[in-house]
């Protein structure tokens, strides 16, 4: 932001009526696909709440509100450049500038088309000792944040995850180890803020072990706060000393830390207040997860009494808040002037630091291809087997299977430009032709492309294509090579297989370099960030 408009923002500090400042705590959801007649309704809450900022999603069917998955969701090939335009349309309409916030964990492309995505985080946490390509990542994605009008990148998710079933974290996590967790969280974050965009690593206080969406309902952790405290919080513990700038509380009932057995980390005095603030000393802004999800929503039907609950609670943004007025006057209602200033001046002092890194004119974006290509090469994992069992079935010949047609199979096209093979999909098993081939060939190629990211209805593959792959796994000398979470592949008897090689990621820099490993120029680095 150039010197004259800070001083400016800054100066306006000092005539903001109580009312605006509890509006500056405010951050309702914006969408970019939004219709004309919606988005003037968002200029006149801008103009007449005076909210702090926006946290921008793609439409209002995508994840972010159509948890359910029941609606369609329209793509617009232009959605970055739409979302340039609506941040310099609703800037416009504020008295105070917003804050403007989005979920790009693995970039832009998590909520907008056709800009550039980096892998998952599952894959980052694959590598060995990648903290100079995770900086890299974070510095990317925050430079294409900064070009978008964005200042506020919720993200790194920090959580530990240690349940294979989890529906909500996932593949969004670094994995399963604390210290991996921590030190891959320090240099995403490290990245981001050598850009000087504000992210906010979440889900506090360890959203890693659960079975249940908090889109949908309220997961609950049966530990210690020993547990919790040596595990689920390391990472946080750890980033609050690195200063980072903000956290978010998660949607997640952990009974151990609070009176109230019931009551959400996200709206818990004694979780925010008396564990993040007193005892781990955070002094940054805390942010709530969307208020709008269903692990609280649906509990509280008065408006404004949720917004109320969060504030009071520690919040010092209220995400996806809905009910923005009634949160307003129940705020201005039932909080002392020492509860409003405290949390206004912090918001207020990270408004100004995210502002210095605005740019006045917008540059291209990254272009991710060569450094996802290297972390293609650092984190592909031989998880089973060794390369010598790769090694003889390629000169000794093979069937290639899978569940992807050879059209849209990189790994494959680039394998036939060096080897003579067949290749059937796992949509051909029943023709006889496919049949008497798999019959008379004993070692078997198969790569996977889970249709699904999440655990949900087994990754998308279906009983019979998991039926056939466990008979093939037993019966032949299989080598396995699987595009996705990694966690797909406890769905198949992997432990039985020649080899097992997990690159992660369907991108074409992950499926050229798998090819190179098959063929033997370049040897696995990574190492499993997950128990299987």
């Amino acid at each position: 932001m150039p010197m004259n408009r800070l001083l400016e923002y800054r100066e306006a500090n000092t005539g903001l009526s109580k009312r605006e400042k509890i509006g500056q705590l405010f951050m309702p959801a914006a969408f970019i696909n939004d219709s004309e007649e919606e988005i003037q309704a968002l200029e006149r809450l801008i103009s007449e709440q005076c909210v702090g900022g926006l946290c921008f999603f793609h439409s209002r069917v995508s994840a972010a509100t159509n948890y359910e998955g029941k609606k369609e969701i329209t793509y617009n090939e232009q959605s970055f450049k739409t979302l340039q335009n609506l941040v310099g349309r609703y800037q416009q309409k504020t008295k105070h500038r917003l804050l403007i916030a989005i979920d790009a964990e693995w970039g832009l492309a998590m909520r907008i088309e056709n800009t550039p995505q980096y892998p998952y985080a599952i894959t980052l946490g694959a590598l060995r000792d990648g903290t100079d390509l995770i900086f890299q990542v974070g510095k990317n994605i925050a430079h294409d944040c900064k070009q978008a009008g964005v200042h506020y990148n919720l993200a790194p998710v920090s959580d530990i995850n240690n349940n294979p079933n989890n529906p909500v974290i996932g593949y969004r996590s670094f994995g399963g180890d604390k210290i991996n967790v921590y030190e891959k969280s320090l240099a995403y974050v490290k990245g981001m803020q050598s850009e000087g965009v504000i992210c906010s690593i979440k889900h506090f206080p360890g959203h890693g072990d659960t079975a249940v969406d908090s889109h949908l309902g309220l997961p609950i952790i049966e530990k210690s706060k020993k547990e919790m405290l040596s595990n689920e919080l390391f990472p946080f513990k750890e980033l609050i000393k690195e200063n980072v700038a903000s956290i978010m509380v998660g949607h997640l009932s952990v009974p151990a830390l609070t009176k109230d057995q019931q009551i959400s980390s996200s709206i818990s005095k004694d979780i925010i207040n008396g564990l993040l603030r007193n005892e781990l000393g955070f002094n940054g802004v805390v942010i709530s997860d969307a208020l709008n999800m269903h692990a609280v929503s649906k509990n509280y039907k008065v408006k404004g009494e949720l917004e109320w609950l969060a504030f009071d609670a520690g919040n010092d943004i209220l995400c996806f808040a809905e009910h923005i007025s009634e949160g307003i006057e129940t705020i201005l209602s039932n909080a002392d002037d020492t509860q409003i200033e405290e949390a206004f001046e912090r918001v207020w002092k990270l408004k100004e630091k995210a502002f210095k890194a605005e740019v006045e004119y917008p540059k291209e974006l990254s272009k991710p291809h060569f450094l996802n290509e290297k972390i293609a090469k650092n984190c592909i994992t031989l998880c089973i087997g060794n390369q010598n069992n790769i090694e003889a079935l390629r000169d000794e010949g093979f069937l290639s299977m899978s569940n992807r047609p050879n059209t849209d199979n990189l790994f494959v096209t680039s394998l036939n430009q060096h080897c003579n093979f067949e290749s059937i999909t796992l949509a051909d098993k029943s023709h006889k032709t496919t049949n008497g081939s798999i019959a008379g060939e004993e070692n078997i190629l198969i790569s996977l492309f889970p249709p699904h990211v999440k655990p949900t209805d087994n990754f998308g593959f279906t009983p019979t294509e998991i039926k056939l792959i466990n008979e093939l796994i037993r019966s032949k000398n299989v080598v396995l090579y699987l595009f996705g979470n990694p966690y797909a592949i406890r769905l198949f008897e992997y432990q039985n297989a020649k080899a097992v090689v997990l690159a992660y990621q369907d991108f074409k820099a992950f499926q050229e370099v798998a090819a190179e490993h098959f063929l033997g120029n370049l040897v696995a680095k990574g190492k499993l960030p997950v128990v299987l």
